[in-house]
């Protein structure tokens, strides 16, 4: 009975049952518009010429066509909040040039210095500003922004363009739909959710229960939006040693920091940290889970694409490098990427291990531990390949290959095979594919050993040098929060810290930590990616569907990857090829992607949408960049991986072309594409050729990037990398990394499986250093 209260007391205190401050996952957050009128007449007038208000097809057909071609950017308020967001939410290097830009289009010497004469009028005073040239003026301009000689003009471009047609098409209203959706062909967040949420709110008849709907972390989650003594008390009831700490000069006072006393405290919860938390917690030991991300449960998941990456995505999913050359995305939430990923759970390949093994000299890769980490991680994930269903994507990379005799396989998935679901990059709603927030901090949380914190952002690993030591240790982290707009420190002490905020943020804690070996936050490698699209029209009673399975589906339904080729991939080789895989693309990040050359054509494709394919090439790569912050990112793309890309481009061509597909084309800013039904042969190869050999290091293709590496990477000498083969820092003993920074080079494959069994690996040597520590201090 007691422990009942106590379990109950600590939900009420620190965890669900607080609920919106930690669970919260359907609205999107409003950002307070700072931007002055200058700035906004500037951005209202591009915001207006990258999506006009014009007139729909006669043949449009339906009254939601006719209004999404007569909508506007600012008729649907879609300034204002981009207002807000480059204010209050985006973080670039250059976010400030963007501002002065604006400022500078506002006047008519600014606009004419930066369009040209373009910009001038025919008529006294010639000179006009941004928002006074005509729309069709305005419309030459942009374009030539995106093919402008002088990069930062290019970047101009980018970024106005992703950060408004993102916006635009996931804003949602205040019964959480987005006007353009009935006329794209897109149903919004997943219908099944609804019936989900019904059967839970009732007599729960399909047999969910608390945890199904919420989610089986719920007893483990600590709500740091309350007062510190009651976040404290919380702590104490999860057996937690609480303190004030004490300063040198003076008493302690109601300012002075908490202390938390664990074994170990793991910072970041995503494939690293969660695994490396649930070893240590099962292994008996108190473990601290911090994350900077919040807790979206499950049935709080929205599945709508907008306010999902706002809050689950670090930086809301608008990241890029500090030359907008390489679009990123990255998880921030409890789970991390895990939570949002697309499922794909390839091993370690055998010749990256023997690479990392013969040519780094890294032992751990040929070893029993290893080959037990893979398969432990696998099994705990419940990986398999079998496919129940195809959506329309995997489809045609699958029917395209085998048309072309290209190698296809399936891609093993941590879902089961009928876990028919296109919107999983947004949450998994019923918990079917087994994230660390499913599996991991399960352990964690059942074990009774440890807890988690979300909404808390590490400042500093806390570390000391003893007289006569030639390296300091790690004494644990000290961490901040928000309350009512007021910060709070609380300190941790632990026998060891790990840190795993993923390759991006690894490297500035750090840093931050006093760390100096200077490959910390060097050799970033990102899998650039590049893509290519067909458009297979909705089959009619005159066009008939050819009649192979899943082509009558929507691009946005089905598992988001079950299908990849090697055909490029050099597996036998190098390993510096580019594999063949299908994205998830939803209306916001398909309009991203997408070539604009005009609003008008811009709408044409959306229309489109949901009958259009995807597949990418992802490329190994050699070149490698690096970080100083997670918006500080420095990266140029090497000339063996454009050329691999590029090899991968022709490919991708051919495979949408052999899939049936009606129309193709690539991303490239021309926006060039061809009918494949109406040209002849000669012509479709031309076509192949020259969008397959256009550079991709110039700006004038998007290139994205969801896997980020090597940062801090393994290997046997301080010289030439951060941390050992135990994933221990050279220069702070106690100190471990266990998250992608540390893989020696670029993988080539989707990494969660790698990374899941690299943390189990180094989790598995700090239990025994533990032990090591336990007996000695026994024996004292």
């Amino acid at each position: 009975m007691e422990n009942r209260e106590q379990e109950h007391t600590l939900i009420e205190l620190g965890g669900v049952e607080a609920r919106q401050g930690l669970l919260n996952g359907g609205e999107r957050q409003l950002y307070l518009n700072k931007l002055s009128s200058r700035e906004m007449e500037s951005l209202i007038a591009i915001s207006d010429t990258f999506l006009p208000s014009v007139e729909a097809p006669h043949d449009a057909g339906h009254a939601y066509v006719d209004k999404f071609y007569r909508t506007s950017a600012s008729m649907a308020g879609t300034p204002h909040l981009v207002g807000g967001l480059i204010c209050e939410r985006l973080e670039h290097p250059k976010l400030w040039l963007i501002r002065v830009v604006l400022w500078l289009l506002s006047t008519w010497f600014g606009t004419f210095i930066i369009c040209g004469l373009a910009s001038m009028s025919r008529h006294f005073p010639y000179f006009q500003s941004f928002p006074q040239v005509s729309p069709h003026k305005r419309h030459e301009i942009v374009l030539s922004w995106s093919l402008s000689y002088f990069s930062l003009i290019r970047m101009l471009f980018r970024f106005m363009k992703l950060v408004t047609l993102l916006v635009f098409f996931t804003q949602v209203d205040e019964k959480n739909e987005n006007l353009t959706w009935k006329a794209i062909g897109y149903c919004g967040p997943d219908p099944e959710l609804r019936t989900l949420y019904r059967a839970n709110k009732t007599a729960q008849p399909n047999g969910y229960g608390r945890e199904d709907f919420i989610g089986p972390l719920y007893r483990g989650l600590i709500n740091l939006k309350r007062p510190r003594e009651v976040v404290a008390e919380a702590l104490r009831l999860s057996g937690f040693s609480i303190s004030i700490h004490s300063r040198k000069h003076g008493t302690p006072n109601s300012s002075s920091p908490l202390i938390i006393r664990c074994d170990a405290v793991v910072i970041g919860s995503g494939s690293g940290g969660g695994v490396a938390a649930g070893v240590l917690a099962k292994a008996g030991y108190k473990v601290l889970v911090l994350e900077k991300g919040n807790y979206c449960a499950r049935s709080n998941l929205s599945l709508l694409e907008g306010p999902t990456m706002d809050q689950m995505y670090l930086y809301g999913g608008m990241l890029a490098t500090d030359d907008t050359g390489v679009v990123i995305l990255a998880g921030s939430t409890v789970g991390g990427g895990s939570t949002i990923n697309w499922s794909a759970s390839i091993r370690t390949p055998q010749h990256i291990r023997k690479e990392w093994c013969d040519q780094h000299e890294l032992e751990l890769f040929d070893s029993q531990l290893y080959k037990e980490a893979m398969d432990v991680v696998c099994e705990k994930m419940g990986v398999q390949s079998e496919i129940y269903e195809e959506g329309l994507n995997n489809a045609v990379l699958r029917r395209g290959c085998q048309e072309l005799g290209y190698p296809v396989t399936n891609i093993p998935r941590n879902s089961q095979p009928k876990h028919y679901c296109g919107w999983c990059c947004f949450g998994c709603k019923d918990g079917r594919k087994k994230g660390t927030a499913e599996t991991w901090l399960v352990d964690v949380v059942n074990s009774g050993n440890g807890v988690i914190l979300p909404g808390c952002e590490a400042i500093k690993v806390l570390h000391n040098r003893k007289k006569g030591r030639a390296r300091s240790t790690a004494t644990g982290v000290a961490f901040e929060f928000e309350y009512k707009g007021v910060k709070e420190v609380f300190m941790v002490e632990s026998k060891v810290t790990i840190v795993a905020c993923g390759a991006l943020s690894t490297p500035g804690l750090l840093k931050r930590s006093g760390l100096k070996n200077p490959n910390i936050g060097k050799n970033l490698h990102l899998h650039p990616v590049a893509m290519a699209w067909g458009h297979f029209p909705e089959p009619t009673p005159l066009s008939p569907s050819p009649g192979w399975p899943g082509l009558e589906k929507r691009s946005y339904e089905g598992e988001i990857m079950t299908a990849m080729s090697t055909v490029v991939a050099d597996f036998e080789g190098s390993g510096y090829g580019a594999v063949i895989q299908t994205p998830s693309l939803h209306p916001g990040m398909f309009s991203v992607v997408m070539p604009w050359i005009s609003g008008p054509d811009m709408k044409d494709r959306m229309i489109r949408y949901s009958r259009t394919a995807h597949i990418f090439a992802l490329a190994r790569d050699k070149g490698s960049g690096t970080i100083s912050s997670p918006s500080a990112i420095s990266y140029q793309m090497d000339e063996t991986d454009e050329e691999n890309l590029k090899r991968g481009m022709e490919k991708l061509l051919r495979i949408l072309a052999a899939a049936g597909a009606e129309e193709i084309g690539t991303h490239n800013c021309n926006g060039r594409s061809i009918n494949v039904k109406k040209v002849s042969s000669h012509a479709f190869e031309r076509f192949v050729k020259e969008e397959s050999s256009r550079a991709l290091r110039d700006l004038s293709t998007p290139v994205c990037s969801a896997h980020q590496m090597g940062s801090c990477r393994m290997g046997v000498d301080p010289r030439s990398s951060a941390v050992n083969q135990m994933g221990e820092t050279w220069e702070v003993e106690g100190l471990y990394v266990a998250d992608t920074s540390v893989f020696p080079t670029a993988l080539g494959v989707n990494p969660m499986v790698t990374v899941q069994a690299i943390a189990y690996s180094t989790a598995k040597s700090v239990v025994e250093v533990l032990r090591r520590k336990k007996k000695e201090t026994s024996a004292s």
